[in-house]
């Protein structure tokens, strides 16, 4: 498991005291970000590849409130992979010092092609630092029907 640490911030907590939603989500973010840096896929390499990642939902399940001042760890594990690396599931999960389970959240997303805007494959020689990742238990293979399940479908105003 790849674990990155915080110290919550003023800017972190909302009016209720706690860590704001929207700090979640960048803490995440960073923490799969630094891992991938930390394992070779940084902005250079996106830049020479041409390619970012794009998020399609993160589902945040909240089980205990976190404080202003007090330090967190988050968790960065492979829940799933496509064979060609296209498609992508996420799991980060929150510990207190104590080690206990603050928050848990699974994010989906692929690899997007930056000049065609279109969903592209992780190149070749990237994939097998990706597959190098730390797996959850319940890691599996991605389909593009995975991809689809339980999504939602634009609804636009008339």
């Amino acid at each position: 498991m790849y674990l990155k640490e915080f110290e919550i911030r003023w800017s972190d907590i909302d009016a209720n005291r706690h860590l704001a939603n929207s700090a979640y989500i960048n803490f995440m973010s960073h923490t799969r970000m630094s891992f991938l840096i930390d394992h070779g896929i940084d902005q250079n390499v996106m830049r020479k590849y041409s390619i970012g990642p794009v998020v399609f939902f993160e589902h945040v399940y909240y089980f205990k409130e976190s404080f202003q001042g007090q330090p967190i760890r988050v968790s960065f594990e492979l829940g799933g992979i496509s064979k060609d690396g296209m498609f992508f599931r996420f799991v980060h999960n929150f510990y207190d010092p104590k080690g206990r389970n603050l928050a848990y959240c699974e994010m989906q997303g692929a690899w997007m092609n930056l000049n065609t805007r279109q969903l592209t494959s992780l190149p070749e020689e990237l994939l097998p630092l990706l597959e190098k990742a730390p797996k959850t238990a319940d890691f599996k293979y991605l389909t593009k029907e995975d991809m689809r399940k339980g999504s939602r479908v634009p609804a636009d105003l008339e």
